[in-house]
């Protein structure tokens, strides 16, 4: 099977995508870009979301205590923090980087730019490697749909397989990239 060049894991809030993600960033032996979202907590409680990038430039993506930006169950999205930090990170170097977005979800499509530069993302000739929404709206849908997106469940049983998987078959896409 040739694999698609877009591949995403996907699954249920809290199984684990971005822990898999961030396995798989730390073994590539490629260069990468991107961002990772995080959970801001107080104690046990899960307050927020934060930003960090590849980089190491940090911001919040939501938080119970802000005032303003679109409102998301408990939380707002600081579209600002978004689009300053995140948007920027996920544009490459060259097309030898991988592009790493954690994650595609309601709350970063709150911004037109983020949807905007991901597709820009997804028709280039980079890998991307991310996570996305088991369900979301028609946006998120599409993505999941794309012939270039290879989607990848997550469960307990694939959890610690998948590393090494989806590893393999970066492996495999930049090689046919180059022969």
């Amino acid at each position: 099977m040739k694999w698609r060049k877009n591949i995403f894991v996907t699954g249920p809030s809290r199984s684990g995508k971005s822990t898999v993600i961030s396995r798989i960033v730390e073994r590539l032996d490629k260069g990468a870009t991107g961002f990772f979202t995080t959970e801001i907590r107080d104690g046990a409680r899960r307050v927020g979301f934060s930003i960090t990038t590849l980089q190491g430039n940090r911001g919040i993506l939501a938080h119970q205590d802000l005032a303003a930006g679109p409102r998301l169950g408990k939380y707002r999205v600081n579209l600002e923090d978004l689009e300053k930090i995140a948007v920027p990170s996920m544009v490459p170097d060259s097309t030898m980087e991988i592009v790493v977005v954690d994650e595609v979800g309601k709350m970063e499509c709150f911004s037109e730019l983020f949807r905007k530069r991901l597709l820009q993302v997804l028709d280039s000739e980079n890998v991307v490697l991310g996570s996305i929404a088991l369900r979301g709206d028609n946006f998120i849908e599409k993505i999941k749909t794309r012939p270039d997106v290879q989607l990848l469940p997550l469960s307990e049983k694939t959890r610690d397989l998948l590393p090494k998987i989806i590893l393999d078959k970066i492996s495999a896409i930049w090689q046919e990239v180059n022969s």
